[in-house]
């Protein structure tokens, strides 16, 4: 069992305020869909509960210790972070590429254990790129390169898995794999956390709804009691009508209000 607990998070930047008092309790089994539009806080907040940014006040525990108290290995042992629009600025081979997520797991000298290859095919497979096995990965699409990052993130396993934007520039067959993907994640017992601006994603497969706006939370709890018409007005400033039933909600715009 994996517990995340942020409290009471401030966080400014140049006079701004990006995050206020804001407070997150997360497990194991949790598929966590952080919404708000853009400028919300939701990469801010997903940065500081990764661990890779501090914020001016409040805490952030993994398993009742801060997080910041834990080495950069074990942490990394722990927990996966994939960044909103990841890069690749070296021509390696896209299974080079996922190889580097089992960073923490290698030996300090030497090459590539050969018992780590089923992991890396697995990797592969499940984001669909083993026909891009030996490709360069400078050379795949923006969307191929976002699951190929996002199977870098997967392959050590980690207990918690916290992603931004992670269906960013998928086509839509892809963007519903990745969504399912993280859904089964967190059914096998991760935590995952990913921030998504698809609703209608966050809809069918997040168990939890974690809505920002303005740096402060807007809502929180079950998806199906937490996505509604009046969030999603009050959050995004649009109007929206949401139908359906739990694990498939679908939600239409009217239009700006």
């Amino acid at each position: 069992m994996s517990i995340l607990d942020a409290s009471q998070v401030c966080m400014r930047r140049g006079g701004r305020t990006i995050l206020e008092h804001v407070s997150l309790h997360a497990e194991s089994g949790d598929f966590i869909a952080v919404i708000g539009p853009n400028g919300a806080g939701k990469s801010t907040l997903l940065s500081i509960l990764a661990g890779l940014l501090k914020s001016d006040s409040g805490s952030v525990l993994l398993d009742g210790v801060s997080i910041h108290a834990l080495s950069g290995m074990k942490l990394a042992r722990r927990r996966a972070y994939l960044p909103q629009n990841p890069r690749c600025e070296w021509p390696i081979s896209v299974e080079r590429l996922v190889a580097l997520g089992l960073t923490p797991t290698l030996p300090a000298f030497g090459g590539l254990p050969a018992g780590f290859g089923p992991q890396i095919t697995q990797a592969l497979q499940i984001c669909d790129l083993l026909d891009h096995r030996q490709q360069p990965a400078t050379t795949l699409s923006g969307g191929e390169l976002a699951r190929a990052m996002l199977a870098r993130a997967l392959v050590a396993n980690p207990d918690v898995l916290i992603v931004d934007e992670p269906t960013a520039g998928l086509d839509p067959k892809h963007a519903l794999e990745t969504a399912w993907r993280l859904q089964g994640l967190a059914r096998s017992g991760k935590l995952v956390i990913a921030s998504l601006h698809d609703l209608t994603l966050a809809g069918r497969y997040a168990s939890r709804i974690f809505a920002l706006s303005n740096g402060r939370v807007a809502g929180d709890g079950a998806t199906e009691n937490t996505l509604t018409p009046a969030l999603i007005r009050s959050a995004f400033e649009v109007d929206a009508c949401v139908s359906g039933a739990r694990g498939s909600l679908y939600v239409d715009y009217a239009g700006p209000s």
